[in-house]
C-alpha cells in the first residue's frame, strides 16, 4: 500500500500543477469568478492531499490496518472531492452542468475526513 500511496501522491501532485495552470491561464477567460474560486479550491485540496500522501507513504506502518484504510480513503476522497469540483465547474462553464456531480463532492469530503480520523487511530497503535 505504501507504493500505491506514494504513486497516487505523485500523480495527484503533478495533476494539481497542471490543473492549477489550466485554471489560472486558460479557464479564467471563460469561467465566472465564483466558478474559478471553486476550481481553485479543488486544486488546493488536491495538492494538500498529494503532499500528505507522499509524506504518509514514507511515515506510516502499513502493517497497521488503520494506515491502509486511511491512505485508501484519502486517495478516494481526493478523487471524489476535487475531480467532482472540476467536473461541476467545467460543465457549468460550457453550458451543460452535470448535476449528478453535486452530491459526490461532499461524499469526497467525508472520505477525506474519515481518512484523517483513521490516521489519528493509526497514531495510537
Amino acid at each position: 500500500m505504501e507504493v500505491i500511496t506514494l504513486n497516487f501522491g505523485i500523480i495527484f501532485g503533478a495533476l494539481a500543477i497542471c490543473f492549477g495552470a489550466f485554471g489560472a491561464h486558460l479557464l479564467k477567460k471563460f469561467m465566472t469568478p465564483e466558478l474559478l474560486v471553486s476550481f481553485e479550491t479543488g486544486v488546493r485540496y488536491q495538492m494538500y492531499h498529494a503532499l500528505a500522501l507522499v509524506l504518509l507513504s514514507q511515515l506510516l506502518d502499513y502493517s497497521n490496518t488503520y494506515s491502509n484504510y486511511a491512505s485508501a480513503l484519502l486517495i478516494i476522497g481526493v478523487f471524489l472531492f476535487s475531480f467532482s469540483i472540476y467536473g461541476l465547474c467545467l460543465s457549468a462553464t460550457f453550458g451543460k452542468k452535470i448535476k449528478i456531480l453535486g452530491p459526490i463532492t461532499p461524499l469526497g469530503g467525508l472520505c477525506l475526513l474519515l481518512g484523517w480520523l483513521l490516521l489519528l487511530l493509526a497514531s495510537f497503535n
